[in-house]
């Protein structure tokens, strides 16, 4: 293992903003710097009007002076003629969606005296003010509009009228008591704690305006109590049945995501899918209302097992899984207008591409091929449109050829602001990790990138571990930004990635370290033996489960100058203050199998660390409790190990705010370039 000066670095924890304020860096015309990156306009999911006329999608721009966002909807051409803003600026919109005829949109927005987000309609025939639809105590959100109602997610107080709803929250806010108490899980979830008393039930209000009527309030059954969103629930095209979310069975530690099925107006649900211990996920009615579509998962506590589509047939009840037989997972999917079948966007070794399922028997055909796609969203017509994003862009709207997958962009937002920036070249590769299996990588190069000088490597490690790194624009983690220090920049997709398969993304379970590590390590030794890396200039990070293999690394022998550690699992036996709990589903729990947990857990390798080490946590991260980040510099500390801590009291698993975000980023870049000079030699 490399040693680098072992100095005890005594730091002091000054509010962050005015630090910043002093060591903002000017904008580089000529690099994707961080402030650039603020600068971006980031376009979120679009959607197409029933009849394909109207193309929406929200956009947000951020003040970094003001630290905050505001997002508009913008109305785009057909044939990426124009483009302009349907909402004010200022706002914050979101979840916007059509009335089967086209011709209102409803979307959710706090304008004026809203405490919380409501539903707010706008006419598409003429120029206007939004009008406000629902005055719903708590707010809204998960919006739908099937036939002639509005549906949405709101958390209520179960025996409360709407009236003492409204005075309960307000008496809430103005308690001076600020303990929160729980007798059950869950109490919290990424980054906001779950109060008990309230449940997120499903509800309607007439398009025309009216009274708001519960859906599922009646049948004693609440949506997932962690987190809801449009995808828990779906109402039939006739507005007879509703198909939703719930836990099926008693126990909260773990909960049994099914789905149940009931007549809307009654206040019994049937569980359609009770058979299975694992998740029942995504509802969605076809369009004459005949099936349901839906995700399934076979492994309880496997929360990357393999997603097949599966088709229920409402009137018999029968079920055919389509996708038994394809290695990926379904998600990001959307009826065709025929009902035959389904555009989904689904990860694929690591790109995200469009695909087409065949509703009857199965057969998958991949439309786009290089970069990512967002969720499709269909016309009646067939017109199909969706995000569009690569390591090289930021998302862009574009319409898609189902044929042949030629896309037509729609907008032109940020031409203007990268214009003039060398974004440097990227690539993907493949080398050899542990036993000798294909992994894939991809590599990032600065801006003039010279193969015949030598760079330093910077080994991003990320997070999950059941996740990817697919061709797409990052904002937190931006491996181009990284490059443009002077970093030849890695991200490689290790055993544990999903969109590999099944059998590749299970493989690291119950073993989260070996595997992974050694494809981290192999990884390195392919750069290494390239004549364009010094390898005396290696430097490493990653965050969540990045940071937790990271952590492994610190106590491990390893070629690495100097090391980042955001948001880290660091003691699997404190993880289980966190908002789950790694194995303890699926392998058991600390006391029941204490030598797996000795075994992978990396505070065990204290003894070993002696590497320089910048440590960052968030005081509102729940998935990663700050008490790990904690621990980790202590232990730095004691063992007299060069190290930072960079603590943010306002942030979660995420690093959010923008001028947070500008921090953190130059943070690293002054950790990583003090320990491995950048640029070409």
């Amino acid at each position: 293992m490399k040693k680098v000066g072992l100095l005890l670095l005594c730091i002091i924890l000054m509010p962050l903003a005015p630090v910043y304020a002093e060591q903002a860096k000017p904008v580089d015309d000529k690099r994707l710097s961080v402030e650039l990156l603020w600068q971006l306009n980031r376009i979120a999911s679009p959607t197409i009007s029933p009849n394909g006329e109207f193309i929406i999608a929200p956009v947000t721009q951020y003040d970094v002076p003001e630290d905050k966002g505001a997002t508009q909807l913008w109305l785009f051409a057909k044939d990426g003629s124009s483009q302009r803003p349907l909402t004010a600026k200022g706002l914050r919109v979101s979840e916007p969606v059509f009335s089967p005829d086209s011709k209102v949109l409803a979307f959710v927005s706090k304008r004026d005296e809203d405490e919380d987000g409501q539903i707010y309609l706008l006419p598409m025939d003429r120029a206007g003010e939004a009008q406000r639809l629902t005055d719903v105590p708590g707010g809204v959100k998960g919006v739908k509009w099937v036939g002639e109602h509005v549906y949405f997610i709101s958390r209520v107080f179960p025996d409360k009228t709407w009236p003492e709803m409204a005075e309960q929250l307000t008496a809430n806010k103005k308690d001076k008591v600020s303990a929160r108490q729980w007798n059950a899980l869950p109490y919290s979830s990424f980054d906001h704690w779950i109060e008990e008393e309230r449940q997120a039930h499903v509800f309607r209000i007439p398009a025309k305006g009216g009274e708001v009527e519960a859906v599922t309030q009646a049948m004693n059954k609440q949506l997932p109590r962690s987190s809801q969103s449009a995808a828990n629930y779906d109402i039939s095209p006739d507005e007879r049945f509703i198909a939703f979310n719930s836990n099926g069975w008693d126990n909260r530690v773990d909960p049994k995501i099914d789905i149940f099925l009931a007549k809307i107006g009654s206040d019994k649900a049937e569980n359609l899918t009770a058979k299975n211990n694992a998740p029942d996920t995504n509802p969605t009615f076809s369009p004459d209302g005949k099936t349901l579509a839906f995700t399934r998962q076979l492994i309880h506590g496997f929360y990357a097992d393999t997603a097949n589509l599966i088709l229920l047939d409402v009137k018999k009840r029968t079920e055919r899984n389509i996708t038994a037989d394809w290695d990926r997972s379904v998600a990001r999917f959307s009826w065709t207008a025929d009902s035959k079948g389904f555009y989904a966007a689904i990860d694929d070794a690591a790109t995200r591409r469009i695909f087409h399922i065949n509703g009857k028997n199965g057969k998958v055909r991949a439309i786009t091929q290089q970069t990512n796609f967002g969720r499709p969203s269909i016309a009646k017509d067939g017109t199909l449109i969706a995000s569009n994003d690569s390591f090289l862009y930021p998302a862009r709207v574009v319409k898609i050829n189902p044929k042949n997958g030629k896309t037509k962009r729609l907008d032109s937002f940020n031409d203007d602001i990268l214009a003039d920036v060398d974004m440097g070249t990227y690539e993907s590769v493949t080398y050899k990790g542990y036993n000798d299996q294909d992994i894939q990588m991809w590599v990032h190069y600065p801006p003039g990138f010279d193969s015949s000088k030598k760079y330093p490597l910077m080994m991003l490690i990320h997070g999950g571990p059941h996740s990817a790194i697919s061709d797409g624009f990052h904002f937190r983690w931006n491996a181009q930004t990284f490059a443009s220090w002077g970093y030849v920049t890695a991200w490689p997709n290790f055993h544990g990635s999903n969109s590999f398969g099944q059998e590749f993304a299970d493989s690291i379970n119950p073993d989260w370290k070996n595997k992974s590590l050694e494809d981290v390590f192999k990884a390195t030794q392919w750069f290494t033996q390239k004549e364009w890396i010094d390898d005396e200039r290696l430097v490493a990070g990653g965050a969540s489960y990045g940071g937790y293999l990271t952590s492994i690394i610190l106590g491990q022998e390893h070629p690495f100058n100097a090391l980042f550690i955001h948001a880290a699992v660091y003691n699997m036996y404190s993880q289980m203050a966190a908002d789950f709990s790694v194995h303890s589903t699926r392998f058991g729990n600390y006391w029941d199998k204490p030598e797996l947990y000795n075994a992978i857990s990396p505070h065990y390798g204290a003894k070993n660390f002696n590497t320089p080490t910048l440590v960052v946590h968030g005081q509102l991260d729940y998935r990663v409790p700050v008490g790990q980040g904690f621990e980790l510099f202590r232990t730095l500390q004691t063992r007299g190990v060069e190290s930072r801590m960079i603590y943010f009291p306002d942030e979660n698993h995420w690093i959010m705010k923008p001028n947070n975000s500008i921090y953190w980023y130059n943070q690293v870049e002054d950790w990583m370039t003090k320990f491995a000079e950048p640029g070409g030699k």
